[in-house]
């Protein structure tokens, strides 16, 4: 019986292979197994998630319109779910690893991923959406590159490096996890991570003797495109490299207006991508630092990251006191400023031939509007949460999507406010009911003591202003209409606003919450559900054959003989380069 389940499935690789040869659209293919590692990133052994046995994961490389196959083996000892941060997604929210949209997938089990990288460009990232689980690791790099028939704005890189940023505890996600289920804070972090390993020794008293530090080498009189994600927990970090000049190109799959920065604060989930030219004399090695931000320095100097840029004809190591961050603790205009600089390059060309600007989101006319408002924590039912205009999300047992897939009732409510609740707040599953082919306005409302950072899953949306204060039907007058970023993260600054535009052409469930982890474990998020009227495969692809079951439809599940799968898995790949030689042969016999 098994041999017989073997040859079918074989059967159905063999079929799929070939049929790739002819694909207008290739497929590229990946194995994740996501296990724990012991590892000791701040000196001190601690638990940490790797992918194939390395923490950070692998980058995974792809092209604009690529089919991206991920087979996630979770080892782990709890439910699994990979986001693909800034992924768009299209016409397939099944895939976008979140409970809204996705049954978790148990220990021990596989399930596969397939999505394909419709008609965008750039540098995202992905990580374990679960439990607290990215505090403990499990992300990587993910880069989209342009199809040979587009140019990009800007020559041809002599390289191509991905820097991982973020603030990190020496406890692990669960000890964490378990703190704030106490109702405690998290506290300052334990240090900031570069590429996982800690800092180096720039200070014979802040940083211990034996810590693993990282290094790039680049050769003299290059240009590098580094692509760097700040995948902490909650600490926007200021990033910069020592008498170095940070051309800003991209981020989060828009090119930029090119201009060069000295540093740049990258908060909490978000992605950038600078051109560095390797112009100095190489007389010592160069501090790369990611420093925390919006803290008293003198208490937080431990949250520091530093790593090492060495040039090949080095002529020693580095020396002296860090490049200096912005001193502005007390005045975070700098910081909105900055921001604020941050334009759309409407001339250049992105996935398609087309230039970015063709889209003219200035000149469409707004159908919805929510303003969505933070604030601190506050006890709900004697339990410690955090809310987005007064409910805090509980997620359902069964997700949104397939709540609607199957018609289950009560499983979530389409009545999110479209303005903050003035009663008390509430524990709810409340959803914001998006109209398909509409356009939202959405006014996000810090009114908590730190810099909060929001995504949306599903889209790149226009942030056209941010400033501090409430915001009023009058701020309308300071939009950005022209050129204002688009991308999947923005900040909202303490005491402060930022509004963005949605349109709103992909159907799916799509995640729209926090990136400081604390915030959203403890229910700062909801869903924006967008249906077409017309059941269409055009505008939303058909559930996967693999989706998993839980919840009110758990029977539904059939269960996974994982010695069969693994067993199949093995022998599949063995026949991988013979399926590759048949494609290439083919042609000779077609």
């Amino acid at each position: 019986m098994a041999l017989c389940s073997f040859l079918s499935v074989l059967l159905i690789h063999i079929t799929l292979f070939v049929s790739l040869c002819y694909a207008a659209d290739p497929f590229v293919n990946f194995e994740f197994e996501v296990s724990y590692i012991t590892a000791s990133p701040l000196g001190v052994p601690q638990q940490v998630i790797a992918i194939n046995g390395k923490f950070p994961g692998p980058t995974i490389n792809s092209t604009t319109n690529n089919n991206v196959v991920v087979n996630v083996r979770n080892k782990l000892d709890e439910n699994l779910l990979i986001h693909w941060s800034g992924i768009q997604q299209r016409r397939s929210s099944w895939q976008d690893g979140v409970l809204g949209t996705n049954c978790p997938i148990p220990p021990k089990w596989n399930w596969t991923y397939q999505f394909q990288v419709k008609d965008q460009i750039g540098s995202f990232f992905y990580f374990p959406s679960l439990n607290f689980q990215r505090a403990s690791g499990g992300y990587g790099g993910f880069i989209i590159n342009n199809r040979d028939i587009i140019p990009i704005p800007f020559g041809t890189p002599d390289g191509d490096i991905t820097i991982m940023i973020g603030d990190w505890y020496t406890r692990n996600h669960t000890a964490l996890r378990k703190a704030l289920d106490a109702g405690k804070d998290l506290g300052m972090p334990d240090g900031v991570l570069i590429n996982g390993k800690g800092p180096y020794r720039y200070n014979d008293t802040l940083v211990p003797d034996g810590i693993e530090y990282e290094t790039i080498e680049v050769h003299p009189g290059r240009t590098y495109r580094i692509r760097v994600h700040n995948v902490g927990v909650s600490t926007s970090l200021n990033f910069r490299i020592q008498s170095h000049n940070l051309l800003l190109a991209e981020t989060e799959g828009s090119y930029t207006v090119q201009q060069n920065y000295t540093s740049l604060d990258i908060h909490v989930g978000q992605s950038y991508s600078f051109l560095l030219t390797t112009d100095q004399n190489a007389s010592t090695d160069y501090y790369i630092v990611a420093s925390a931000r919006f803290v008293n320095e003198s208490l937080w100097k431990r949250v520091t990251g530093v790593a090492i840029l060495r040039y090949t004809n080095s002529k020693g190591k580095a020396k002296g006191p860090l490049p200096d961050s912005p001193n502005d603790e007390f005045d975070k205009t700098f910081s909105m400023n900055q921001a604020r600089s941050i334009r759309w390059n409407v001339s250049a060309s992105g996935a398609r031939p087309n230039p970015q600007g063709s889209f003219r989101y200035g000149t469409i006319n707004v159908t919805e509007i929510y303003v969505l408002k933070n604030k601190p924590p506050v006890t709900i039912n004697g339990k410690r949460r955090t809310t987005l205009s007064g409910i805090s999300f509980v997620n359902p047992s069964t997700p949104i999507r397939l709540a609607d897939q199957y018609k289950v009732k009560g499983v979530y409510k389409l009545d999110f406010p479209t303005r903050p609740l003035t009663g008390a707040p509430r524990m709810e599953t409340s959803v914001i009911n998006g109209t398909f082919r509409g356009f939202m306005e959405v006014i996000l409302q810090n009114n908590d003591t730190k810099v909060q950072s929001y995504h949306m899953s599903g889209y790149a949306f226009f942030v056209v202003g941010m400033d501090y204060g409430e915001w009023t039907e009058n701020s309308r007058g300071t939009y950005n209409k022209w050129d204002g970023i688009a991308r999947s993260t923005t900040q909202v600054y303490p005491g402060a606003w930022t509004a963005i535009l949605i349109s709103l052409d992909n159907v799916g469930v799509w995640n729209l919450r926090t990136e400081n982890l604390d915030s959203w474990y403890l229910g700062q998020e909801t869903y924006v559900r967008v249906v077409n009227p017309e059941a269409t495969n055009k505008t939303e692809l058909p559930m996967p054959e693999n989706a998993l079951y839980c919840g009110a439809l758990s029977k539904l599940q059939k269960p996974e003989d994982i010695s069969l799968a693994t067993s199949i898995m093995g022998r599949s790949r063995r026949f991988f380069t013979l399926l590759m030689i048949v494609c290439a042969l083919i042609p000779i016999f077609r």
